[in-house]
């Protein structure tokens, strides 16, 4: 079944399998999202004089009954049917007869898809903002655990100053904290109804808009009805961006992980039995998981640029473009999710090295900090820092003080508690 059939108008075969593309696949994702939409969508309908009371009862009981079906693993789209939304109107019609072709009433598949994709985004934006929030207190966890734990800190890949885990562990929770921005910002623009703007100019049946934006509890409406089909595309776009920003600090975390892992650093490790070995070196202890999270991510990392451009040089109004983004975006929502679990599954086991720092390599990490004392004790930066520069030249430099970092962001004031206030604000956001 197609929604657009004429009756004397065949489409071959070999155009509908090319138009249809994965649609289906992809919008087996879309099904309960699809049953949310027309449900609120028959309400109004019913709410406007468009349907029958008894109408409404019979289709809201099947469309419950489609959603059994969904939840129990019991649906499919048959081969016959375009897409999910002509599935739905299909298995209505069937099931109840005349009211079920009534359920398209005022709505284009422009509107049913937009709103489909935004009730989709919003639950997994909800979702994400969960894995986060569970690798964010982890991280916090740890970076509690460890903060008097030393090791290196890194400039240009070359040993520079002291470090510690609390500040490392500290620092890709704070990084998690600003990507959360991002996807409160997506979710903003997401939780919009874009509903009863039809194929992108409205309707002249007294349709009310403002009644399926409470049943579906969007925000708000997208208001202007060309926009509402163009806020689809942004929407994504949106997403996609929110996805980049925690690929990075996942990806950058991993990297360090692999580098601190490594028998050169000997920062870290995880048990045997969460790393993997070699065909040919039985010594091998390798740390894939963190290597296909950091290739994972590369790839999400790619999406904003891939949707950008989709949609780059589309005028206003619908374009049958936009399906494509399906394809980009949802695979790359379910792989981000994967790896804040699998992350955060890791690092509840990982096994952090002390006393790295009494390694006589890392002995120029407190040059900085023997200037610093000579600072103190009267003597300009400048000349103490010449002084210290001869004591490496000369390869006499020691330093055997105690640290002393105090200001908010450092070894000795994590400001853990501060950054927690940061994400616990913006994730309020995200209902």
């Amino acid at each position: 079944m197609k929604l657009w059939q004429k009756e004397k108008t065949e489409t071959s075969d070999r155009i509908l399998n090319f138009t249809v593309g994965r649609d289906r696949e992809f919008d087996m994702l879309l099904a309960r999202y699809d049953v949310q939409g027309s449900m609120a969508h028959v309400q109004m309908l019913h709410d406007v004089g468009l349907l029958t009371a008894k109408e409404l009862t019979d289709i809201s009981a099947e469309l419950s009954k489609i959603t059994v079906m969904i939840d129990d693993g019991d649906f499919a789209i048959d081969e016959t049917a375009e897409d999910i939304h002509s599935q739905m109107e299909a298995m209505l019609t069937q099931r109840i007869g005349e009211a079920g072709k009534k359920i398209h009433t005022g709505r284009s598949r422009n509107d049913q898809v937009a709103v489909d994709i935004k009730l989709f985004l919003r639950n997994e934006a909800r979702e994400i903002k969960a894995s986060v929030l569970n690798l964010f207190s982890l991280l916090q966890k740890l970076s509690e655990e460890h903060k008097f734990v030393l090791m290196p800190g890194y400039t240009h890949l070359q040993v520079a100053m002291p470090s510690s885990f609390g500040l490392w562990f500290g620092a890709y929770a704070e990084s998690l904290a600003d990507d959360m921005e991002l996807l409160a910002a997506a979710y903003n623009i997401i939780n919009k109804n874009p509903l009863g703007s039809g194929a992108g100019y409205g309707s002249s049946f007294p349709l009310s808009r403002k009644t399926t934006t409470k049943l579906l509890h969007f925000n708000d409406l997208n208001y202007n009805s060309i926009y509402a089909q163009m806020s689809r595309a942004k929407a994504e776009k949106a997403m996609g961006n929110a996805l980049a920003a925690f690929a990075h600090t996942l990806s950058r975390l991993s990297m360090d992980i692999c580098l601190f892992t490594s028998q050169n650093f000997g920062f870290a490790s995880f048990p045997d039995n969460l790393t993997t070995g070699s065909s040919i070196m039985p010594h091998k202890k390798n740390p894939d998981v963190f290597e296909l999270v950091r290739a994972r991510c590369n790839r999400i990392q790619a999406v904003p640029n891939e949707l950008s451009l989709l949609i780059s040089n589309l005028p206003s109004g619908y374009h049958r473009d936009t399906q494509l983004s399906k394809e980009i975006l949802f695979p790359a929502i379910e792989s981000l999710k994967e790896c804040l679990e699998i992350i955060a599954y890791m690092l509840q086991s990982v096994q952090v090295k002390e006393n790295i720092i009494a390694d006589d390599k890392y002995r120029y990490i407190f040059t900085v900090e023997k200037i610093n004392k000579l600072v103190n004790e009267g003597v300009s930066f400048r000349e103490a820092y010449k002084a210290v520069g001869a004591e490496v030249e000369a390869g006499t430099f020691f330093f055997n003080d105690e640290l002393l970092h105090t200001h908010e962001g450092s070894i000795g004031n994590l400001c853990n508690g501060e950054i927690k206030r940061l994400m616990d604000a913006v994730a309020e956001k995200i209902k």
